[in-house]
């Protein structure tokens, strides 16, 4: 079940939108809503786009997108894909409604309450993983969540631990780096022969007719 979620502009972490279940005692989310908002102060924009921390019971999982964070707090059988899907579905809806207002300077916070009403209608449809809808988003290769990095909240907040992905992007330039050094070196190779083959060609040829002629 999806507990809440909450829209942040990630340079300044100003709240345009937040939405939480209203029918049940949301006193047991105290702590957790807390947590929340110390994922969203450790995030900028090396951070990674999407991850998942875990908590007790819950689960917090965020997407960085369109210079916004998304999180929601989610019971740790929720699935991740599902998750995901409904954080990228309330992105395209809220860049579509208010994309051309996010980096007004003077926003006030909550300035999109009103999206509310578009969280709970799309939430409904999440709620229950077991309908043919969501099985079939769950079946379906709409998110790759095996890539998506997994932290313990106490890693994070208690240990220190980063949700940066420049290691990651550092580990995957080198890869490619000494993919594209491989590749240009093959891309040299094949242009000397272009450029020296008729010359060493022509020369065999020359010397096989000086031979002919005056050797034998």
């Amino acid at each position: 079940m999806i507990r809440s979620t909450t829209i942040v502009r990630l340079n300044d972490k100003l709240p345009l939108a937040a939405s939480t279940d209203d029918s049940q005692d949301q006193s047991d989310l105290a702590k957790y809503t807390a947590e929340e908002k110390e994922i969203i102060r450790k995030l900028n924009e090396t951070s990674e786009p999407r991850a998942s921390i875990e908590s007790g019971p819950y689960n917090h999982h965020y997407l960085i997108a369109n210079g916004l964070i998304y999180i929601t707090i989610c019971e740790k059988s929720y699935p991740r894909k599902l998750a995901f899907t409904y954080l990228d579905e309330l992105d395209r809806e809220f860049i579509n409604s208010y994309g051309h207002r996010i980096d007004q300077p003077d926003l006030r916070p909550f300035a999109f309450i009103n999206f509310d009403n578009f969280i709970q209608k799309t939430k409904r449809v999440y709620e229950d993983s077991r309908t043919s809808v969501n099985l079939d988003k769950l079946n379906s290769e709409l998110q790759d969540v095996t890539r998506v990095m997994t932290k313990n909240i106490e890693d994070l907040l208690y240990r220190g631990d980063s949700l940066d992905r420049m290691t990651n992007l550092s580990s995957s330039l080198r890869a490619e780096s000494s993919k594209y050094r491989k590749a240009a070196k093959q891309i040299n190779f094949d242009a000397m022969i272009r450029q020296y083959a008729p010359v060493v060609g022509a020369s065999l040829i020359f010397v096989f007719l000086v031979y002919w002629i005056f050797l034998r």
